[in-house]
């Protein structure tokens, strides 16, 4: 079965529109854990506009399942993953200023730059995965920086699934092929929810991990938060 990683940062948004601490996002990565998803995941941003640096140190002795923080490998970022030791970083190409992630890796492009983040990590004991378009070149070029794992970017799966989603899937099938041929571990996420999730998996049967964040949280305000989690581990599994 593909794993559930809970992404929290629109807990830390809705706590810092207020200041204080409500919601309690240590308190809600458990319940997440507890409710049955099977990782936690954080992308904390220079500007600390959701997830803090602070937030991801108390995060650390709480998770039980599988700690992964995403970011822009800036030197204070990969200062605070070498110190957090989560089970996987990925390394996403966010401009400061963007409001949510909106593109994956040039792998070819930055090559030199993503051996040596993806050396330091995996040096760490840390499992690396860089998040990338449907591109198989992409993927082949993240093979060769030594990375354990690739994190497809599904916004144009999931902005194209209403209208046509055997178009929308197609990239990602062979993106996916192209991650099983060089060996690389595949991961998935941005803008999955409730409505395209099942067919994304079931196409991709490869897949090891969905990050699902935005989506959860929107449907867990109508849903109920622990309803919603099983909800979205029914759709990722075999049956």
């Amino acid at each position: 079965m593909t794993k559930l990683s809970v992404n929290i940062n629109k807990f830390a948004t809705l706590r810092n529109a207020r200041g204080g601490n409500m919601p309690d996002v240590v308190k809600a990565a458990g319940d997440c854990e507890r409710f049955g998803a099977q990782g936690i995941t954080v992308h904390p941003r220079p500007d600390e506009r959701h997830i803090r640096y602070r937030d991801v140190r108390e995060l650390k002795p709480v998770i039980t399942t599988e700690f992964n923080i995403e970011g822009y490998p800036i030197p204070s970022f990969i200062q605070l993953v070498l110190e957090i030791k989560p089970a996987q970083v990925t390394l996403v190409p966010d401009a400061h200023d963007v409001i949510t992630s909106n593109a994956g890796w040039d792998t070819k492009r930055h090559a030199g730059e993503l051996k040596e983040w993806v050396r330091v990590f995996r040096e760490a004991g840390i499992r690396t995965s860089l998040f990338v378009d449907p591109d198989p070149d992409m993927v082949r070029a993240a093979a060769l920086t030594g990375t354990d794992r690739v994190e497809l970017y599904t916004e144009a799966y999931a902005r194209m699934y209403t209208q046509n989603r055997e178009k929308a899937i197609a990239p990602y099938v062979l993106a996916a092929q192209a991650a099983t041929a060089c060996s690389l571990g595949l991961n998935a996420g941005h803008d999955l929810n409730l409505d395209n999730l099942a067919y994304f998996r079931h196409q991709i049967p490869e897949l090891l991990e969905v990050s699902i964040g935005h989506a959860l949280i929107c449907e867990s305000i109508y849903l109920g938060l622990e309803n919603t989690i099983q909800m979205y581990i029914r759709q990722l599994s075999d049956f």
